[in-house]
């Protein structure tokens, strides 16, 4: 597995236990489908919330944030609109969440935004 792979694998299950602590309901993670993929879908509250993940090693790129872009969060969109559909799951509150992870020597940081787009 790459480098890049593993980092990512990794920012992904430190943004979930971030997530899980503050109180939001897991149900859906990597899900795919014909136009692209959702990171992970979480209930918090009355609402589904479709959270994006970017992690990196350190800033030396930019700060993860910054690789969310407003044709990302149009995506991001229309993913979950799929995945209602195809899970007969709808949502009458819902909201696109990012979260940034930066796993770096000196520890880990994590940067929620919520509602993104």
């Amino acid at each position: 597995m790459a480098r890049k792979d593993e980092l990512g694998r990794t920012g992904e299950q430190l943004a979930v236990e971030h997530l899980e602590r503050e109180g939001y309901e897991i149900l859906d993670r990597n899900w795919r489908c014909a136009i692209g993929e959702i990171d992970v879908i979480a209930q918090h509250g009355p609402t589904t919330v479709v959270v994006e993940v970017k992690t990196r090693s350190g800033v030396g790129f930019g700060h993860p944030l910054d690789a969310v872009t407003p044709r990302k969060l149009a995506r991001l969109r229309r993913l979950a609109g799929a995945w209602c559909a195809a899970t007969g799951r709808g949502a009458s509150a819902l909201r696109i969440d990012v979260i940034g992870v930066i796993a770096s020597r000196d520890g880990v940081v994590i940067d929620h935004v919520r509602q993104a787009g």
